[in-house]
Order: structure tokens, then C-alpha cells, then sequence
């Protein structure tokens, strides 16, 4: 059980000084590899005190750990957690029993994401044995309007939902090929909907592309969703017809399952 320490219990400071104790733990578990301390108080701007004092506090409470040569990394407890949510999340379990009961698609990347603010947030994913130079990561946050995933959840939306979820500013594009602007990416919902899949073409990893299928639940709402992920050598129209229609079965078969009407 976590306890309170004597850092974080001042009442005018203990809201700010959680908030800056979670920033870091989200810069430390968005990092490719373990952080000095020195580069997660410049990359937050933080007090060398503050941070230094929470990065202690975070030690001793298991959200971090000392890994080699003076970093950190994310701490065991993360992971109770990390379990606890997954296992009592009912749309991540779905989507492994439907996954699983489809070995055609064993060969590729599969992922499964649900909206958080203007990011998505991936929930699961079965990265498949063939190098897409990127590698999905549970708990990962990546811009909405750059992913398959992402673009499928807001084709599902009213132009003035979009905005709304959109209106801060725009996130700074991951390659060259990634939706410039929030007009473009209107244009782009127009198309995914008639297309009946959404497309990122290369938008967060150049030579990768991904289609995109929303999932919904007993209420009728869009609650996730679900992508495959392959080489743009693959990507021909024609396979990405039959590989959209074959991810539309199951992004069906498991709103279904979620409680949403058949053929949602």
C-alpha cells in the first residue's frame, strides 16, 4: 500500500507536487530508455529541489527504480497497477479472446487503443515477428490525428465533437506525412467513413502503414479501437480492401460482445 510522505502532505502543495511526481513518472515511461535525474528536471522544467525530492519519494513509494549508472525507470509497483486496470477491464480480455480465435491475422501488428483527450492511449497490442521499425507499447499516448486507430474513433464523431476534442493546439507532426491541420483532417474523417476504415500512411512511422476500425459498447458509443499494422510494400488497395473488411468482422464481433447491437 502506498503511504503519503512528509513531502507531499503541505495541503497548498500536495496537489501541485502530484501532478508534477505524475509528470515525471509519464516522462520516465515514454522514454526509449532509463533518464539521469539531470534529464527529467530539464526536459519537465523543474526545480532541481522539487525534482530531486520527488524522484526520492517516488524510489521509496516503487513507482521508480534505479536502474544502471545513475537512472531511473518505471518502479514494480506501476505494474500492480498496470495489472489491476487490465485485469478488470473487460474490453481488453474481449479483444484477446476475438484475436485470438483469428490465426490469419497472427503475422500482423495488432493494437488496440481508446481516446484520452486529444492522444489516444493503447490499451493492448500483439506486436507480430516482422520488423515494422516501431514497436507499440501498452500504456503508449500517441496524437489522435496521426493514427489509425485515432482517426477511426473520430469518424465516428460530429465535425463539432472533433473540434472540441482538438481545440488546443495542434500536435507537432511525427513525420512528414502526418495531418497538418484540423481541416485536413475533416477532409480525411469524410473519406475514412465513405471507405469504411481509416488510413495512416506513414503518419507516425514512415514505411508503416495502418487501418483503423472503431469499436463500440452497449451504449452505442465508440469506446476504442482496433488497427493492423503493416509495411507499405504490403499496402496495396487491394489488400487493404480485404485486410478493412476482415477488420471490420471483428471490430463487429467484439462490440458485440461489449454489448453493442449486431453489426455495430
Amino acid at each position: 500500500m502506498i503511504m503519503a510522505t512528509d513531502g507531499l502532505t503541505s495541503p497548498t502543495d500536495s496537489v501541485p507536487a502530484l501532478r508534477r511526481a505524475v509528470r515525471i513518472l509519464d516522462h520516465v515511461g515514454s522514454a526509449n530508455a532509463p533518464l539521469t535525474a539531470a534529464e527529467i528536471t530539464r526536459a519537465l522544467a523543474l526545480p532541481k529541489s522539487s525534482a530531486h525530492g520527488l524522484i526520492s519519494a517516488l524510489l521509496d513509494l516503487g513507482l521508480l527504480d534505479r536502474a544502471s549508472e545513475g537512472t531511473y525507470r518505471l518502479g514494480p509497483h506501476i505494474m500492480r497497477w498496470a495489472s489491476g486496470f487490465l485485469g478488470q477491464s473487460d474490453l481488453v480480455g474481449e479483444f484477446r479472446r476475438v484475436f485470438a480465435d483469428v490465426p490469419a491475422l497472427e503475422n500482423y501488428t495488432i493494437t488496440l487503443t481508446r481516446l484520452e483527450g486529444p492522444d489516444v492511449v493503447y490499451l493492448a497490442c500483439r506486436n507480430s515477428a516482422a520488423p515494422l521499425g516501431f514497436t507499440f507499447r501498452i500504456g503508449m499516448r500517441l496524437p489522435a490525428p496521426f493514427t489509425a486507430t485515432g482517426k477511426a474513433m473520430l469518424s465516428t464523431f460530429s465535425p463539432e465533437k472533433v473540434r472540441a476534442l482538438l481545440a488546443g493546439p495542434w500536435p507537432e507532426r511525427l513525420t512528414s506525412n502526418s495531418t497538418p491541420s484540423l481541416p485536413a483532417l475533416l477532409e480525411e474523417m469524410e473519406a475514412t467513413r465513405a471507405r469504411g476504415y481509416s488510413i495512416d500512411d506513414g503518419q507516425i512511422r514512415e514505411g508503416m502503414v495502418c487501418i483503423g476500425i472503431p469499436v463500440r459498447d452497449y451504449t452505442g458509443g465508440t469506446v476504442a479501437g482496433i488497427a493492423i499494422s503493416l509495411l507499405e510494400a504490403e499496402a496495396s488497395r487491394e489488400r487493404m480492401d480485404e485486410l478493412g473488411a476482415g477488420l471490420q468482422r471483428i471490430a463487429s464481433a467484439l462490440s458485440t460482445r461489449l454489448g453493442a447491437d449486431r453489426g455495430a
